[in-house]
């Protein structure tokens, strides 16, 4: 659970409209009008993107009055599609997607489940990507594309395409490098048992 005690705030006095912290918003809180630069307060997670953007200063952070908690109870999902989205995107139900906040696979797996389509609805749902806000949008759009979803980008500069991961490298490239210390299918098989569904309840029995 994440605990949003932050909401960004502009100086419409000193913006200049050049749109930068509308393209780098993780939650398209940001639009513009008449020029100036307009936050949505109930999208905003205050993450601080758009102040940490601005080349005037027109953004600060100011604290809320009422907090907002983001969380999605994996228990509110089907338990057996949040199993089968993870294991599609080769994550463990268990296992951190997002540092920052903690989020875990099954989160964004049950926030999907319940209506959740793009990165921008994950985030205001569950949290993640309110701290860095660059690295978790990879395991994002896996669980997504895991779930027969494949959003359009929004436009802007909140996220970027998929990086290959270990099951997307050719047996070319594995053979290219095989004789200089990388052991890819030997990746692949310890990942997969990291993976596997009910690998954390099979340590625990």
């Amino acid at each position: 659970m994440r605990l949003v005690t932050q909401l960004a705030q502009m100086k419409p006095e000193v913006c200049t409209g050049c749109k930068t912290c509308e393209k780098v918003c993780p939650t398209l809180a940001i639009s513009m009008s008449d020029r100036k630069a307009v936050v949505d307060e109930k999208k905003c997670f205050g993450c601080g993107n758009c102040e940490q953007r601005c080349p005037v200063y027109a953004i600060v952070m100011i604290k809320r009055e009422d907090p907002i908690k983001l969380y999605v109870n994996p228990e509110h999902a089907d338990r057996a599609r949040i199993d089968e989205i993870c294991g599609k995107a080769k994550f463990n139900p268990k296992q951190i997607i997002c540092y920052c906040t903690e989020t875990r696979a099954e989160e964004v797996a049950a926030a999907i489940i319940l209506g959740a389509d793009t990165p921008e609805k994950i985030s205001l749902a569950t949290g993640i990507r309110s701290g860095c806000k660059v690295e978790c949008i990879q395991p994002v759009l896996r669980l997504l594309q895991a779930a027969g979803i494949r959003p359009e980008p929004p436009g802007g500069w909140q996220w970027y395409g998929i990086t290959p991961t270990a099951w997307d490298i050719s047996e070319e490239v594995k053979k290219k490098y095989a004789g200089k210390g990388f052991h890819f299918n030997e990746d692949i098989v310890l990942l997969e048992q990291v993976a596997e569904t009910n690998q954390f309840e099979k340590e625990k029995k």
